[in-house]
């Protein structure tokens, strides 16, 4: 695989290769940051180097776990409550740990997704009916919003720490 991914093939390799793509620069937006340093707050918003990973993770389980895969909050990967809409983070969390806790859910994620054909569809209650096509665009668009966010943010710890 080449470093940008898989550009050329079948449909569903591509939208992989895409989403681990943003999963990964996503993550990359972290790497080397201090806890101290991702948990910093430069908008008023919850919205922290820290907490753009913690989200991913609760939308890789949201949607995947809960959705696809049907499981119950208990059988979930690191599920909680806090998973619904928002991006908190407990004191005792370290990056280290949410961008595991994140990586674990994407790889589970993974296989849920492979379950699927990209065509097959699920009831939604907020979405209506949404294909597993739907859902991997979905988190591609998801995971590149943030992934921006994190950039952004990055700069402005990188900047004041010079």
């Amino acid at each position: 695989m080449s470093p940008i991914g898989i550009t050329t093939g079948a449909e569903r390799s591509v939208i992989e290769s895409m989403l681990d793509r943003n999963r990964e620069a996503l993550i990359a937006t972290v790497r080397g940051l201090s806890d101290e340093d991702a948990r910093r707050r430069l908008v008023t918003s919850l919205t922290t180097p820290i907490s753009l990973i913690k989200h991913a993770a609760a939308a890789e389980r949201i949607w995947f776990q809960r959705f696809w895969a049907g499981l119950d909050e208990s059988e979930c990967d690191g599920y909680s409550r806090r998973d619904e809409g928002t991006f908190a983070v407990a004191e005792d969390e370290s990056l280290t740990a949410v961008i595991a806790e994140f990586q674990r859910a994407s790889r589970r994620s993974r296989v849920i997704a492979s379950r699927f054909g990209l065509d097959d569809t699920k009831e939604h209650p907020h979405e209506g009916t949404v294909s597993m096509r739907w859902t991997l665009l979905a988190m591609i668009e998801e995971f590149a919003r943030h992934a921006g966010h994190g950039d952004i943010l990055r700069e402005q710890i990188d900047t004041r720490t010079l």
